[in-house]
């Protein structure tokens, strides 16, 4: 494995809910939401880890986490060897520049009442980049070139440009402060089949150009499949498998993850086991009771499934699961 570029150690981020005065009255305990829930990981250098999962498990909690975007509620995260978590504000700022983010949606990301030029030189006057307004327009024009857009069209707004345009465009304004981290938040999901396979392919375009790291998020496996090195599987705020994403695709090991892929036909390698066949719905990451989380829809699940929550451990290959039953 490279070396890692970015490290979690038990992160959590979790949200108190809101209850009625009453419940209050009664002195209930609040209830909480464990969007993240301890989570350790390791993403390596140059490289692009996907991150799957249903909607709703803490996937994009987690990248805003990353991205300092979101405080976390505990645990540690430590970038470039740095706890992040140490560093008083003045310090977190220089990180943050070499930490960003692609959001999900272009059509929101990106202010309407601002030009091109404007949007993607927002960064660079924000964290002191450029030495005059000729230099910012300059880093401008090359990133633009850098995305596959015209520099001519920097004077334009984004209602005048389409989806993958725009998609270009928010890329252009993650990447104008040279990062060394990225994370790409569902960048081809609101997007046309046909304007996806571009974008991907600029993603890894750029990576290779640039020397990015991708945390790339997606529900799509396909997608993940296609353009990272290593995958995690993500289930209710806790990641149950990750690992090579050869590995994680073709012998995949926990229910969950066969789960995943019996529902997306096209992926898997080879047949999924009949037995694998979850009940019921997703459930939710609150008062999540102890024990696997997955187990009131697991057919696998055991006594001990009950009891105490498997860790995640190394089944070989660059390969880690947390089940109980392999």
């Amino acid at each position: 494995m490279a070396e890692p570029i970015v490290k979690l150690v038990g992160l959590s981020k979790y949200f108190p809910l809101q209850q009625h005065w009453f419940a209050n009255f009664l002195g209930r305990p609040r209830r909480i939401l464990k969007a993240v829930d301890r989570i350790d990981l390791i993403i390596p250098a140059g490289q692009t880890f996907g991150l799957v999962g249903e909607s709703g498990c803490g996937k994009s909690t987690l990248g805003r986490v990353l991205c300092t975007l979101l405080e976390p509620t505990d645990g540690q995260i430590y970038f470039r060897g740095q706890n992040l978590r140490e560093l008083t504000r003045k310090e977190l700022r220089k990180f943050k520049k070499e930490i960003q983010i692609v959001f999900q949606d272009p059509y929101s990301s990106l202010d309407p009442r601002m030009t091109i030029s404007r949007i993607l030189e927002r960064p660079l006057i924000a964290h002191g980049v450029g030495d005059n307004v000729r230099g910012r327009k300059e880093k401008v024009f090359e990133m633009m070139r850098l995305v596959g857009l015209d520099e001519d069209l920097a004077g334009r707004y984004p209602h005048e440009f389409s989806g993958g345009q725009r998609q270009r465009i928010a890329i252009a304004r993650a990447l104008v402060l040279r990062p060394k981290f990225v994370v790409a938040d569902e960048p081809v999901s609101a997007l046309d089949v046909s304007v996806q396979a571009q974008i991907l392919n600029l993603f890894l375009k750029l990576q290779e150009d640039l020397n990015l790291t991708y945390l790339f998020i997606s529900h799509d496996l396909t997608v993940v499949r296609h353009v990272s090195d290593w995958t995690g599987v993500m289930y209710l705020g806790h990641i149950v498998e990750w690992g090579k994403s050869e590995e994680v695709f073709q012998s995949p090991v926990h229910p969950y993850t066969l789960f995943l892929l019996a529902s997306a036909p096209k992926v898997p390698a080879k047949p999924i086991p009949p037995a694998i066949r979850l009940r019921g719905e997703a459930g939710t990451p609150i008062d999540i009771s102890a024990g696997c989380r997955l187990r009131p829809r697991c057919p696998q699940a055991t006594v001990r499934c009950a009891q105490k929550e498997p860790s995640l451990r190394e089944i070989g290959g660059m390969h880690w699961v947390a089940c109980w039953n392999t």
